[in-house]
């Protein structure tokens, strides 16, 4: 196995999936639906294409940096009519929206396909589209794309063991999230189908915690 490492680091991010209506949610670590998303604009993946490969991933994250949950006070006025679909020009919506603030994650892709891996790496040094974290307006601060980010470990091991130049890995105990096969809490952040779709189906995922140390063997590139 193989597993593409990715950071997610940046002022604001957010990772809904139980979004309805005026209400926009964020879970507390990227979701996959979200991660798949990301590759698919680094690939230039219209999303009416199949990403049926990509999630297939096994996804892992480590979070590095925990993030503050903020709120925006947003309003919308012209709201279409549930009836008629006409706009009320003179009704305005609240639409809160949540967020993450200076949030830090390593995110895990593991697979067997290598070329696959190697293709999504190389995109990710030179996208096609304009990468954001969760959200259009929310750029990333440094680069998602790790040099070494592509290494010829398995998920676990490679989230434990990653500690590089170019990210360093904190030396305090670190919450890890696990893609698994059937036990742990749901998330229904997995794509069923392409994008334009927005069919999305449950996974399960774990949670572990590891205690970081300050230095460690850098895991070797793939």
């Amino acid at each position: 196995m193989h597993t593409l490492l990715l950071r997610l680091k940046g002022p604001l991010q957010s990772w809904g999936t139980t979004s309805r209506f005026d209400e926009r949610d964020t879970q507390l670590e990227p979701s996959k639906s979200g991660v798949i998303g990301l590759l698919c604009a680094a690939l230039g993946r219209d999303r009416a294409e199949a990403v049926d490969d990509l999630a297939a991933l096994r996804m892992g994250v480590r979070v590095d940096r925990e993030g503050e949950v903020s709120r925006d006070y947003q309003t919308a006025t012209g709201v279409l009519r549930a009836a008629d679909g006409k706009p009320e020009l003179d009704r305005t919506v609240v639409s809160p929206r949540f967020y993450l603030a200076d949030a830090c994650f390593l995110v895990g892709l593991e697979g067997s396909d290598l070329q696959l891996l190697e293709r999504v790496h190389d995109s990710l040094r030179r996208p096609v589209w304009p990468l954001a974290l969760g959200r259009k307006s929310f750029a990333p601060g440094p680069p998602i794309w790790l040099p070494d980010g592509l290494v010829d470990f398995g998920l676990v091991e490679a989230l434990r063991r990653y500690d590089s130049p170019h990210h360093r890995r904190p030396s305090k105990q670190l919450r890890i999230l696990l893609e698994s096969s059937g036990e742990g809490a749901v998330r229904v952040d997995q794509p069923l189908a392409p994008f334009s779709e927005r069919r999305f189906g449950p996974r399960s995922v774990i949670t572990t915690y590891f205690e970081g140390q300050e230095h460690a063997a850098h895991p070797t590139a793939a």
